[in-house]
């Protein structure tokens, strides 16, 4: 047997050490380097209600922007293309993820004003209707919130981030398609001819725009630009606000400029849940996060997989989520502002032990009365708008804003261009006072979820009043445990449990399961206001997935 020299032996051991160096690289390199699938990104996303505003988000993005920077531009542009849903009159929710992975909440939700009519929850609506009037005016926070995010997390100066929408507001844009379908009916039509907002949606002759005319926002661009040049204080303590301030009181309304100068954001540790191999991160009361934990810790506990919508294990599957969607309805008034309700303690609903309390009093071939789940009858509530980014540096952006219901208050602010929300409505069914300050509870759940491994995110949020909860946990029980692709999760067709216990099913719904379930004793109601829309990104390993919801023809976009 040949003896190798040590020098010998010394050079085989290098070339092999070589080699197993050099064939790591290739590995490492084909790894990095390989192809995702044409429906995905490899750096960056964004998810907005429409393709314009992504579009507008992602070249943020691509000019060296945060993912707040790419959110308040895509904010700023959805408030002229859906304008219904939310605007600079109106709030929002931010959870922010930075680099470190640190995860903090940004609730710029209107407030109560110092002066407001004593008996104001008397007027509250019993049934679900559009609710106007200068008197459910909130002080708006939608403003401050942009400022106090992008100066902790943005990139680029804040001017750049309005320049798109100011352009497209002075230059007009096609009437978009979700807001010329929403001006057909005869309720939202008459409210925009008989109210100011007729100044910016109607035609010289009175009627309505809609498809194939222009829109546009002269008094708005101008607003925006003087906020651009000028920052946040041009509202709050500036002549906007005082232009703003006077038109509220020529319309009724009781805000004064001290309630303007004393907005304040309030920022928050995200609350985190345990969700299997994710940690989901929202946002704490008065928004919605603990109703979506309660629901989804309830359903994690009957341990789905794709094997729970096969025959009649679809119908179970569907019945336990209504079950504990109604358990749920029952912890609503629970939820409410901490810092004017010491008693209104959520932080329970979040505890794995209280949702194993609840899951075995669902019984698998039967439900209950009202009084079972402690469910007190509300009206539903519709509104909103998300967004949800995630950045080439790995920092995402979940953020919900509203003006509450569809054109928020209807009461338009000529001399700014504003449209001012009905947000002191939440309070309705869900509380039995209000304070000066309080900030009133929401279902609002922008959400954040972060894989063990840290190689899986879902940026992920949704609109549309109450329904905003139900369209979350759908979505993400749909792609966490039922195996359904980020895509066909949001899309498949919602199960949606009103106010005063009733279950509505989205056209298209499995019509066997909904007579399975008339027979287990569900009581089944045809709800026609499907307003839910959840937009997301999610990134796994490099590639990232974004997808905005197709019932409010979004779009999204990346790079």
């Amino acid at each position: 047997m040949a003896k190798y020299k040590p020098w010998q032996f010394g050079c085989c051991l290098c070339i092999g050490i070589l080699g197993g160096i050099i064939s790591i690289c290739l590995c490492i390199a084909v790894f990095f380097h390989r192809e995702c699938p044409d429906y995905t990104f490899k750096h960056a996303a964004v998810s907005a209600d429409s393709q314009l505003c992504s579009d507008i988000g992602r070249d943020i993005l691509r000019q060296g922007g945060s993912a707040v920077d790419g959110a308040i531009a895509a904010l700023l542009c959805t408030s002229l293309v859906n304008p219904q849903s939310m605007g600079l009159g109106g709030g929002s929710i931010f959870t922010v993820r930075d680099i470190s992975g640190k995860v903090k909440t940004f609730s710029s939700r209107e407030t109560v004003p110092q002066l407001f009519k004593a008996d104001l929850l008397k007027e509250c609506p019993t049934t679900f209707t559009i609710t106007t009037g200068s008197q459910w005016i909130g002080v708006p926070g939608e403003l401050r919130g942009y400022e106090v995010v992008h100066k902790q997390y943005g990139k680029l100066p804040w001017a750049k981030l309005f320049e798109p929408t100011i352009r497209l507001a002075r230059e007009g844009f096609p009437m978009p398609t979700y807001l010329s379908h929403l001006l057909n009916f005869g309720m939202i039509k008459d409210l925009v001819k008989s109210t100011l907002l007729c100044e910016v949606f109607c035609k010289d002759n009175k009627t309505v725009l809609g498809k194939g005319d222009s829109l546009k926002f002269p008094k708005l661009a101008e607003t925006m630009e003087t906020i651009a040049q000028q920052g946040a204080d041009a509202f709050y303590t500036g002549q906007i606000g005082l232009d703003l301030i006077q038109d509220i009181k020529a319309a009724g309304g009781t805000l004064t400029m001290d309630d303007l100068k004393s907005f304040k954001v309030r920022t928050e540790d995200a609350w985190t849940i345990p969700l299997g191999d994710y940690q989901m991160h929202v946002p704490p009361p008065p928004a919605g996060g603990a109703i979506l934990a309660f629901i989804l810790n309830i359903v994690k506990g009957f341990h789905l997989t794709p094997k729970s919508l096969e025959t009649d294990q679809k119908v179970l599957t569907y019945h336990r989520y209504i079950e504990a969607v109604r358990f749920a309805n029952g912890q609503r008034r629970r939820v409410g502002d901490p810092v004017f309700n010491t008693q209104k303690d959520a932080s329970y609903m979040v505890d794995s032990d209280f949702a194993d309390q609840i899951r075995v009093l669902i019984s698998n071939d039967r439900t209950y009365n009202n009084s079972y789940y402690n469910i007190t009858p509300s009206p539903e509530r519709s509104g909103t708008t998300h967004v949800s980014v995630l950045a080439e540096d790995g920092s995402a952006v979940s953020v919900t804003s509203t003006i509450n219901q569809i054109f928020g208050s209807a009461v338009y602010s000529p001399r700014t261009g504003l449209i001012l929300n009905n947000e002191l409505v939440d309070f309705c069914s869900r509380a039995d006072r209000v304070s000066a300050g309080e900030k009133p509870p929401s279902f609002m759940a922008p959400a954040i979820l972060t894989s063990s491994s840290g190689r899986r995110t879902i940026v992920i949020g949704g609109s549309g009043g109450s329904m905003i909860t139900t369209a979350m946990a759908l979505s993400i029980m749909n792609h966490l445990w039922l195996g359904k692709s980020l895509k066909d999760a949001i899309a498949a067709p919602v199960v949606f449990v009103n106010g005063n216990g009733d279950v509505n099913f989205e056209p298209n719904f499995d019509q066997s399961v909904i007579e399975d379930l008339k027979r287990i004793g569900h009581r089944v109601k045809n709800f026609p206001y499907f307003f839910n829309v959840v937009n997301a990104v999610a990134k796994e390993d490099r590639c990232i997935t974004a997808v905005s919801d197709s019932r409010k023809h979004g779009k999204a976009a990346g790079y």
